[in-house]
């Protein structure tokens, strides 16, 4: 039944999509970056006066017009509207309410195209700037699903894979800061140092490793075997 529903709904939305023509104006004040979540960006723009998103890897995302401002997007199963909130002034994309159409929720903030989330900034390499973003995420929500430390510890092997190992340091490095409790990621940090040939910092953090977990056993043989050669 909730299939029948949707596909009704999507019928009923296509069926009342309109051919707007967008100004100029309208054009430039609506394109650009808005912040879909801490670590997702949706990006709006026009292609021979059509609108479209890139959204979650999509580089055009199709959209259904009602005016120059409502629009239908089939792969959020939403209503979107630019609008701007009355108090700041701040232009969004608001999700339109299902039951009242006069109804908007401010949802997506629409910030300078330069904007960059912390994972953006991770996969640009930028890894000072998306360490301060995770920072800000974790001050925000400790919880927060963008802060799995495995996920972190993931990338860093993947970079060691590819022998990128200042790029793996520099991840385990975030994983460090974001986890300072946890032996794993000083021990995946030593890892990548020692895959470097820097035993030295090797050293360092398998120690620190084995000081916050004893039956680290990695971190022991190595802390043990390199006292032997001091």
């Amino acid at each position: 039944m909730k299939i029948k529903a949707i596909l009704l709904f999507a019928l009923i939305i296509f069926s009342c999509s309109k051919n707007v023509n967008y100004t100029p104006e309208i054009i430039k004040e609506t394109s650009g970056r808005y912040v879909y979540s801490q670590e997702e960006v949706i990006d709006v723009y026009y292609d021979n006066n059509k609108l479209y998103l890139k959204w979650k890897g999509a580089d055009k995302i199709e959209t259904v017009a009602f005016d120059e401002h409502t629009f239908f997007v089939a792969e959020m199963y939403k209503k979107l509207r630019f609008v701007k909130h009355p108090q700041t002034k701040e232009a969004y994309l608001g999700i339109v309410s299902e039951n009242d159409d006069n109804k908007v929720d401010y949802a997506y903030l629409k910030v300078a195209d330069t904007f960059k989330t912390p994972r953006m900034y991770l996969k640009d390499k930028e890894y000072d700037k998306a360490l301060a973003g995770y920072l800000a995420i974790k001050q925000q929500d400790s919880t927060s699903v963008f802060l799995e430390e495995a996920s972190f510890n993931r990338l860093g092997y993947n970079l060691l894979n590819e022998k990128a190992f200042n790029d793996a340091i520099s991840v385990f490095k975030i994983n460090v800061v974001l986890y300072p409790n946890s032996d794993n990621v000083y021990d995946s940090l030593a890892d990548a140092y020692l895959r470097k040939g820097d035993s030295t910092q090797a050293y360092t953090n398998y120690k620190k490793a084995l000081e916050l977990n004893t039956g680290n056993r990695r971190a022991k043989r190595f802390v043990e075997s390199y006292k032997t050669k001091l």
